[in-house]
């Protein structure tokens, strides 16, 4: 069986640029000489994005990216699509690859402990460990480690303001933390490590190549794991040996849906789900429908319809 013909790469680096701006021109070009699209952010502490194409364009760009300095060992996930999953090719500035709202944090000054997946089990069963879940509450919601704290954000932004006051109430209990977080892929764990640290915490670990990395490594019956992991793809969402999940997209908000929210009064695809139907205006919904009718009618024509709203892909908080 031939494998399905665009290839996604996820990918994030932690690095030292002094002048993103000025790496920016020339890796769009090579994005767009090698036909491959998606999006990469540039940031003074790396590189982070999600990005498809042929393997030989994908290839080409990663040949790019680790020519940057210090990005000679980055971090690549890959998967596979039949269509591709992006309209658009693009390279951002930011403050951040991943925004926590620290921009002084500096991860390369160090992270947490790196834990393999299969000594993951041991750290979390310990009654002594605390383990965090760094991912937003939609992501959560799916699943998540057995005995992982959930700390119910909508936004990494959020993140360091609980940890302040989760790691108050539990000193205040007389306890030393030892702290072990994850995160999908990687980078949100390191950059939570790494401002735990920065806060005084010694003791903290974070699971090698997230939650991913897991999933394929550990075998399902011997994992601690229960439900899905939600991915920035189009996959939506995977499970033991990263095969594809049953959850779907909501296009107007971009969460996952189970079969269940599908059948939901509320739900109507591309418009609303039971989430987001009284988060948003009869105006937006009548927006979203037109723009679910063109999608319509272009998919009829055999053509792409550039106003569909994509997986968010990195730009809301993917994880490289």
């Amino acid at each position: 069986m031939s494998l399905p013909p665009i290839r996604i790469a996820a990918l994030y680096q932690f690095a030292r640029f002094d002048d993103p701006a000025v790496l920016k021109p020339d890796l769009l070009a090579c994005m767009e000489e090698a036909g491959v699209r998606g999006t990469l952010l540039l940031a003074r502490e790396g590189i982070n994005g999600t990005i498809a194409g042929s393997d030989e364009g994908i290839e080409a760009v990663l040949a790019h990216v680790r020519a940057l300095p210090g990005c000679a060992d980055i971090e690549v996930k890959g998967s596979r699509a039949e269509a591709m999953p992006f309209h658009r090719t693009k390279v951002r500035l930011k403050k951040e690859i991943v925004t926590m709202g620290q921009p002084d944090l500096d991860p390369l000054a160090g992270v947490g402990t790196y834990v393999a997946p299969g000594d993951w089990n041991a750290l979390i069963s310990d009654p002594d460990t605390i383990v965090i879940d760094t991912r937003n509450d939609y992501e959560v919601q799916i699943g998540t480690f057995e005995g992982a704290i959930d700390p119910e954000t909508t936004s990494f932004r959020e993140f360091p303001d609980w940890f302040r006051a989760k790691r108050a109430e539990i000193e205040a209990e007389g306890r030393s933390p030892r702290i072990a977080m994850f995160c999908t892929g990687g980078i949100r764990c390191e950059k939570s490590t790494a401002f735990a640290r920065a806060e005084g915490v010694k003791e903290v670990y974070h699971l090698k190549g997230g939650i991913l990395n897991y999933l394929e490594q550990v075998p399902e019956a011997e994992s601690l794991w229960h439900g899905e992991c939600f991915v920035f793809d189009e996959r939506v969402s995977v499970g033991h040996g990263l095969k594809p999940g049953d959850h779907a997209l909501c296009r107007a908000c971009r969460r996952p849906l189970s079969a269940e929210d599908m059948t939901h009064e509320h739900y109507e695809e591309g418009v609303s789900c039971p989430r987001c139907h009284g988060e948003r205006s009869d105006e937006q919904r009548a927006r979203y429908a037109e723009r679910q009718r063109q999608e319509r009618l272009a998919e009829a024509r055999g053509e792409e319809h550039v106003g569909r709203r994509e997986h968010p892909g990195i730009d809301e908080e993917a994880d490289g």
